[in-house]
């Protein structure tokens, strides 16, 4: 063993079973929840587009902002048959860099989200500008969400989105917003400045939300702690909390004393305890919390399942 780090492994208290037992019908019933998850999430865009985005005049994001462009410049053409139409091109990335079951549920999710466009209408009666472009993005962001915490997504830039994601780690929403920028652009060009600049503002809110709603509590954290009392730190995180924790092997600079660092990934949730326990065993330990962006691992890791 690498006398640089020793690692304490912890047991899964979970019972895998075999693929062979997963009956039809639990296939059914995970294939219909992605269906509802998908169908829930098309209908709250499809209000924020309906009610609030195209009587405004705003421009939405995406392919979705590129087909309401050509729907106000040519007004015969609909929203719902443009965006399947401008669609087709992004399937073909799909097929090659997103895993085949996201490219199915994306070809579903594609055909739900045009029908929920041409059907739902939900008048809102918020006149106010400003209020309803945070209205607009935070019901878009929501329903974009929930699209994605299916398998699938309603087409559009979620496929360029989730195949960046998985190829070169890049968050979702950051490459909705930039590339939001660039239709924004458009939009100040061929409409009006001030319309774009409200239309910013749904964009900016909408791909905030999708980050919370896609992560929320599942966010994971992790932790360094340096303290002479590694050793009952340790034990209590392993019984406590159940989670792996890993001695990184260091040296202080100015005592040169050698000291056991203790690495560790804990949930949101489990965030706090962590620092209870530290409190409660040496109030002086030094500890650092750092952001995640993504996890890979048996049981911490939150990788989406795109």
């Amino acid at each position: 063993m690498d006398d640089k780090i020793i690692t304490e492994k912890q047991g899964d208290s979970g019972t895998n079973l075999p693929e062979s037992s997963v009956s039809g019908a639990e296939s059914i019933k995970q294939i219909s929840y992605n269906l509802l998850l998908i169908c829930i999430g098309s209908a709250l865009v499809a209000i924020a587009l309906n009610g609030i985005i195209i009587p405004h005049k705003f421009v939405s994001g995406g392919l979705t902002g590129l087909a309401l462009g050509l729907h106000y410049l040519f007004p015969s053409l609909p929203v719902s048959g443009l965006y399947f139409i401008m669609n087709i091109p992004l399937f073909f990335i799909g097929w090659k860099f997103v895993g085949r079951r996201f490219f199915y549920y994306s070809i579903a999710g594609m055909v739900i989200f045009s029908a929920m466009v041409g059907w739902v209408n939900v008048p809102l009666p918020v006149q106010d500008k400003i209020l309803s472009a945070l209205f607009a993005g935070i019901i878009t962001g929501v329903g974009a969400g929930i699209i994605l915490k299916s398998k699938g997504s309603a087409g559009g830039t979620d496929i360029l989105s989730v195949a960046l994601l998985n190829r070169f780690s890049i968050r979702v929403g950051s490459t909705i917003l930039a590339f939001n920028i660039i239709v924004l652009t458009a939009a100040a060009i061929l409409f009006s400045l001030e319309s774009a600049l409200y239309t910013l503002v749904y964009m900016y809110v909408s791909s905030r939300i999708i980050e919370v709603v896609l992560t929320g509590l599942s966010q994971r954290k992790a932790v360094i702690i340096i303290s002479p009392k590694w050793k009952e730190i340790c034990q209590k995180i392993l019984k406590e909390i159940v989670r792996g924790v890993t001695f990184i092997k260091g040296q202080g600079a100015y005592s040169g004393q050698e000291e056991n660092i203790i690495y560790t990934v804990v949930t949101f949730r489990e965030l706090p305890r962590v620092k209870e326990i530290v409190r409660e065993i040496d109030p002086e330990a030094f500890v650092v919390v750092h952001e995640t962006l993504e996890v890979m691992g048996h049981r911490i890791g939150n990788q989406p399942h795109w």
